[in-house]
């Protein structure tokens, strides 16, 4: 897995601030912040995030409820934060589509640590769904990642590094749909300012080597307005 990119949101200010302290110092650097349940599925959709975490009672849009809109577009981890000890909330979260549940007062550091927990899941659950070591497959597409070489039904086509690293993030995270800010930073490394037709040439030029029919893609697709996707399976 690349970088993994965490969201952390809560309206308390100093938790944020304490909990990417801690995670910086856990090795994790790709981090984004919310102060409110409406910014949180705004975050969520604009860079795709590895992990949330998501605390309860928010002004605005509470916790629950900005649990089953990011639920609508993306199955990543979430990590509930509540104030609360009640285990009918626990049952909630976790039936609504959260995957932990976390009491205050918290120690940050078993917050870090049950974070690294699901990205380890999560990067599991990757490796079996290529289940051949260093090769992903998709489509019509075989990666092999340790060599760096794409081939389409058996025969290599020639990709330059960006297209490479894009297809490759892309292949990563299948039917998840990935922001172009998100491509830009993971892909150049840099702070997504400005990258829009950046982004859509080199998205056109890979789609032209890719795709049966680069103005019809049926693999490498649009999603008006959220970003790009690549089809696992696809008819």
């Amino acid at each position: 897995m690349a970088e993994p990119l965490i969201l952390l949101v809560d309206d308390e200010k100093d938790i944020t601030d304490l909990l990417e302290d801690v995670l910086r110092r856990e090795g994790f650097s790709n981090i984004k912040k919310a102060d409110n349940g409406k910014e949180a599925v705004r975050r969520s959709r604009e860079y795709a995030p590895d992990i949330i975490v998501l605390d309860i009672m928010m002004p605005e849009m509470d916790g629950f409820e900005a649990c089953k809109a990011i639920r609508d577009f993306t199955h990543c981890p979430i990590l509930f934060l509540s104030s609360k000890n009640d285990e009918v909330d626990k049952i909630l979260g976790l039936a609504i589509g959260g995957d932990d549940y976390i009491t205050k007062p918290f120690s940050p550091r078993e917050v870090a640590f049950r974070i690294k927990a699901q990205l380890r899941r999560l990067e599991y659950k990757q490796d079996g769904a290529d289940g051949n070591g260093g090769i992903i497959e998709i489509g019509p597409l075989r990666i092999d990642i340790e060599a760096k070489r794409v081939y389409k039904t058996d025969s290599e086509i020639g990709l330059t590094a960006r297209e490479y690293g894009l297809l490759l993030y892309l292949a990563e995270n299948p039917d998840r749909i990935i922001s172009k800010e998100r491509l830009y930073e993971q892909v150049w490394g840099e702070d997504s300012v400005g990258i829009d037709n950046t982004i859509m040439v080199h998205i056109r030029h890979l789609r032209e080597k890719i795709e049966d029919d680069p103005s019809r893609p049926k693999l490498l697709v649009t999603v008006k307005g959220l970003g790009y996707k690549l089809v696992k399976n696809y008819a």
